[in-house]
């Protein structure tokens, strides 16, 4: 026998005799999503409390329940918890001592279950005046209506707890606008492409916490998201029926509609947004105009307030006024007198934000994405609008989300919106009551205004240079989620040729290497790189 010739080898050891090194095991696919703690540093810092970043052996897909859409529904139900915290305090309507100041819950909702008579079952614009779109009135009546189905439940089987009618009020209408955004999470979750995990930005909103129930504004917000969400799924009569509602709960979702003429202007696809404003104006009517017909006084009043209101204390226009000593624009305005020359600045500097966003769509290397040009045109709007209650903020939440999914740039600005609200809250309490002067929340607005341009800045970059864009760095030939009948979309017309040319954008979409050394950057990290 040879020395090679060492008979068969053990059982437990392969033919070519003892390994000499483990055998080497196939590492398992890439993530068919995008992984917030490989490409977000905020998040990557935030995922050390629970076992630190994604690990490059775990496996995404594999959950029977917790999925990315029900933990972001459940991080939504935390921040309305939080939220419902905060307002507890004023929800039986008794307001003694400032308490809604002081506790920093105020809300529009517990003094107008009185001031609109819901608490003696009157209909909002057949029996009162109500001061906002149908579509909101009508929510406001629901929910009188299931608020005094409970109290007489309450008071028939005696099992349930017995609260004051404006108290059971307030809980029903906590309870829709919850709905309302949850609907808004699980939209953002439809819009995102396989960046599910962006939605989370919804629940874990400062901005949420503070305003989600300081108005009705959610309901609307949840039209629109659900629009847009429709819109991606190329479901363009849905998409306008839900934009004519939403418009009939707030304006601002009429907005939408010039985004997306300007959109399918340049992608040749002026027929989808045609037969979407077609349905969105049917809807809009079936919603006003029965009412027009019934109440046309009250129904008007939304329209007749809104011109004859003056500037709104949190709005540019307002502070340069009381800069000037009250004398800039109209000066001093009797009452029920209509601010005019204040109303053309407004109108003239509304359309100017509509064509810097139209231009801008149109004469981008790349064509924009829905929700970059939404987020402008809205964000836009409302800084040079003359009212910007502090709930309006929760229209620009789900576009920024979806604009520029970055933790870092959307906290730090609903920081701004959440702190802007104490010094409001004390400026109404008066200094008498150890509340603050008129400056310090002159003071909040101003960075609050400046954290708003900073971020619409950082979107025209992205739009400017798609190649910045975290949106479409984030997985190989992503274009437009959100982008319906756009999506990939090839342009048809331009207004003229600056920047980059588009065929120079090829790589647009495609991996980039970097992980959080290159914050926003998605695909593998660095060290599987090498």
């Amino acid at each position: 026998m040879s020395t090679q010739d060492t008979g068969p080898p053990p059982a437990d050891q392969p033919d070519g005799g003892p390994a000499s090194s483990p055998p080497r095991v196939a590492a398992p696919p890439w993530p068919d999503r995008v992984v917030p703690s490989w490409t977000d540093r905020v998040a990557a810092q935030a995922s050390e409390a629970v076992g630190g970043p994604w690990g490059r052996h775990a496996v995404t897909g594999r959950a029977l329940f917790w999925t990315p859409l029900r933990v972001c529904l459940l991080f939504c139900v935390v921040g309305l918890a939080l939220a419902w915290a905060k307002q507890n305090p004023c929800a039986d309507g008794n307001w003694t001592g400032s308490k809604q100041y002081t506790h920093f819950c105020y809300s529009d909702t517990v003094p107008l279950f009185g001031l609109r008579g819901l608490d003696t079952g009157q209909v909002p614009y057949l029996d009162s005046a109500v001061e906002y779109p149908v579509l909101t009135g009508g929510f406001m009546w629901v929910a009188a209506v299931l608020a005094r189905g409970y109290d007489s439940l309450a008071q028939t089987v005696g099992l349930l707890p017995t609260v004051v009618p404006v108290q059971s009020y307030y809980v029903v209408t906590c309870l829709l606008l919850s709905i309302c955004a949850l609907l808004v999470t699980r939209s953002v979750v439809g819009l995102t492409g396989r960046r599910p995990w962006d939605a989370a930005m919804i629940g874990l909103s400062p901005l949420l916490v503070v305003h989600a129930f300081t108005n009705w504004d959610l309901f609307a917000v949840a039209l629109a998201s659900l629009a847009m969400w429709a819109w991606a799924t190329r479901h363009p009569v849905l998409a306008g029926v839900l934009l004519g509602l939403g418009t009939a709960a707030k304006l601002y979702p009429v907005l939408l509609l010039g985004v997306l003429l300007v959109l399918c202007l340049r992608a040749g696809k002026l027929r989808a947004w045609a037969t979407t404003t077609v349905a969105a104006a049917a809807a809009w009517l079936v919603v006003n105009l029965p009412i027009a017909l019934l109440a046309p006084e009250n129904w008007q009043l939304f329209f007749t307030l809104n011109d004859s209101r003056p500037a709104d204390p949190d709005t540019l226009w307002n502070i340069a006024i009381q800069a000037t000593g009250g004398t800039l624009f109209d000066g001093p305005l009797a009452e029920g007198q209509s601010p005019s020359v204040l109303n053309a600045w407004v109108a003239a500097a509304t359309l100017a934000v509509c064509v810097a966003v139209a231009v801008l769509g149109l004469t981008a290397p790349q064509r924009p994405r829905v929700a970059q040009l939404a987020f402008l045109l809205v964000a836009g709007f409302l800084l040079v609008n003359k009212v910007w209650s502090p709930q309006y903020s929760l229209w620009l939440l789900p576009l920024a989300v979806l604009a520029r999914p970055s933790w870092r740039s959307l906290l730090l600005w609903q920081a701004t919106e959440a702190v802007l609200w104490v010094p409001r809250l004390l400026w109404y309490l008066g200094t008498d009551n150890k509340g603050v002067d008129v400056q310090w929340f002159f003071l909040a607005v101003g960075v609050r205004d400046v954290a708003v341009v900073v971020l619409m800045a950082l979107v025209v970059r992205d739009v400017w240079h798609p190649e910045l864009d975290r949106v479409r760095r984030s997985w190989p030939g992503t274009d437009d989620p959100a982008g319906g009948v756009l999506d990939r979309a090839p342009d048809r017309f331009r207004l003229r040729q600056r920047g980059p040319d588009p065929g120079d954008l090829a790589g647009v979409g495609g991996r980039v290497a970097g992980g959080l050394e290159d914050d926003g950057a998605a695909g593998r990290p660095r060290h599987a790189e090498q």
